[in-house]
């Protein structure tokens, strides 16, 4: 399987029919991980766009993640993709580049949407998210400006490192509540990408995984 993409290629992974994106998520859940919202939990959920936002640095893909800051919350400290509630009347794709404009700097008019994602469950913020992948179109790197009230850290992280199977590992976590699970995580320098996050970019590999095989490459 080769080891660039094109924005063609990354495009076509992104549309293949029948693909299977829960199971791809599934790679990435943490053990006995719910995949859908219990039928009995009143109300509905509240929804969310996410941005996966690929640019080019010496002719590669890369992605970048933010860690969120320390607070008192469900997912403080914990390393994600912009994105956050969304507000209507826009659509979650629009959610996506605000909040993506909000938390990092980059202005929506440079953006362009590639496709989406299988939208995901998240149960400790009963978040229903919407996954959305998306390309930086300006020259090189973007110049990111984190807010640093939702930002603690920017990582540049590039694709052929969640394609490589050696980033993947599996360790027992203590999550919040004294829960402790198996947790599948990609390993990105010294931080751990798990959870939700994690099987969001697991889909988008298995995509692109999938396009390599089906394309006889």
């Amino acid at each position: 399987m080769p080891t660039a993409y094109s924005l063609d290629n990354i495009r076509a992974a992104l549309a293949l029919p029948g693909f299977d994106g829960p199971a791809a998520q599934r790679r990435m859940a943490p053990v006995a991980r719910p995949m859908a919202r219990p039928n009995d939990q009143p109300n509905s959920p509240r929804l969310g766009g996410i941005l996966i936002l690929l640019y080019c640095v010496d002719d590669e893909f890369h992605i970048v993640l933010t860690q969120r800051p320390d607070y008192d919350g469900v997912h403080a400290g914990q390393v994600s993709c912009p994105g956050g509630r969304h507000e209507p009347p826009e659509t979650l794709g629009e959610t996506a580049l605000r909040e993506t404009w909000e938390e990092i700097g980059i202005p929506p008019a440079d953006v362009e949407l590639l496709g989406q994602l299988t939208p995901l469950y998240v149960m400790p913020s009963d978040f229903e998210v919407h996954p959305f992948v998306g390309r930086y179109t300006g020259a090189g790197r973007p110049r990111f400006v984190p807010d640093p009230r939702e930002v603690a850290a920017i990582l540049e992280v590039p694709l052929r490192l969640l394609l490589d199977p050696a980033t993947r590992a599996k360790e027992e976590m203590e999550l919040r509540g004294g829960l402790r699970l198996h947790v599948p995580f990609f390993r990105v320098g010294e931080r751990r990408v798990w959870g939700a996050t994690a099987m969001m970019l697991s889909e988008l590999v298995e995509r692109i995984r999938a396009l390599g095989v089906m394309g006889g490459e």
